[in-house]
């Protein structure tokens, strides 16, 4: 397909037809036999795709990227760390915090599943400029934010 002078209603035919597409595939990625009977729920995929890329942190890092309360944030790594999928210590620098982190044990299941995903976006977006990068991320945050309502 060709992009150039793609009109507005025309792109917007492509993406309304190619969206679901892209989300049944996604859906369709098995989750990792270490993983399945975690029964882990689309709210968690996010929390640990900030661990798994961005390392340990703290319930109010993770609850200010994920932009909800820090109380769900506690929640959910209190759910998780019971199955053993997260680990909680105490901050050395600040024995108050907490650093949570993806368990050992389950790190590898963890970045099999989301890697894919991870893989399939690094080739879509590697052969693209910074600008180009910037703008598309730009664009489906803009879409995200349109559906809500914002």
């Amino acid at each position: 397909m060709s992009t150039d002078g793609l009109s507005v209603d025309e792109g917007i035919r492509t993406l309304l037809l190619l969206m679901p597409r892209m989300v049944g595939r996604a859906k369709r990625l098995k989750v990792p036999e270490a993983l399945r009977s975690l029964s882990l729920a689309p709210r968690h995929l996010s929390l640990l795709a900030y661990l798994l890329f961005d390392g340990p942190t703290t319930v109010n890092e993770l609850a200010g990227r994920l932009e909800v309360a820090p109380a769900t944030v506690s929640l959910m790594v209190g759910e998780l760390s019971r199955k053993g999928v997260l680990e909680r210590r105490e901050d050395d620098a600040d024995r108050r915090r907490t650093i949570v982190s993806i368990a050992p044990d389950h790190q590898e299941a963890i970045t099999e599943w989301l890697g894919y995903g991870a893989t399939a976006w690094r080739t879509a977006l590697e052969p693209l400029t910074p600008g180009e990068r910037h703008t598309f991320v730009r664009t489906l945050l803009a879409y995200e934010q349109a559906l809500s309502g914002r």
